[in-house]
C-alpha cells in the first residue's frame, strides 16, 4: 500500500524521495480509523535509510492524529538504521506547536519547519 485517501485528505508514500506526503485535513475518529495510515508509515519506514514525513500540505490534524504520529515517532526509537525527518510549515499554526514535541520523543529526529 502506498496511498491512503479520504474525502479531505491523502497520505502517500513517494518511493523516489523516500517520503510520506500528507495533504489536506485529517480528522478521523481514533486508533482504528488511523490504522491504514499507521500501516503505510510502518511499511515506508523499512524502505530506506532516511524516511521523510512531509506535513507541509497538511492544514489540519486532530488530536487523535497527533497521537498516532507521536506513537509512530516513539516506535521509531527501535529503528537504529533509519533517520526520521519531519518537514512542516510555520504558516500552519498547529504544526509550529505540535511538531516540536516530536523532537522530545525521538532525540535523533530531524525537524524542519519552513
Amino acid at each position: 500500500m502506498s496511498k491512503v485517501q479520504g474525502q479531505k485528505y491523502s497520505v502517500e508514500y513517494i518511493e523516489k524521495t523516500s517520503s510520506v506526503d500528507f495533504i489536506g485535513d485529517i480528522s478521523l475518529g481514533g486508533t482504528i480509523d488511523y490504522a491504514p495510515i499507521v500501516s503505510l508509515l510502518e511499511q515506508s519506514a523499512t524502505a530506506s535509510e532516511i524516511l521523510t514525513l512531509n506535513l507541509k500540505g497538511l492544514s489540519f490534524l486532530n488530536s487523535s492524529g497527533i497521537s498516532m504520529l507521536s506513537k509512530f515517532v516513539i516506535g521509531f526509537r527501535k529503528r537504529k538504521n533509519v533517520q526520521l525527518v519531519v518537514i512542516g510549515s510555520k504558516n500552519i499554526p498547529w504544526q509550529a506547536k505540535s511538531l516540536k514535541n516530536l523532537e522530545k520523543l525521538l532525540p535523533g529526529l530531524k525537524l524542519q519547519v519552513e
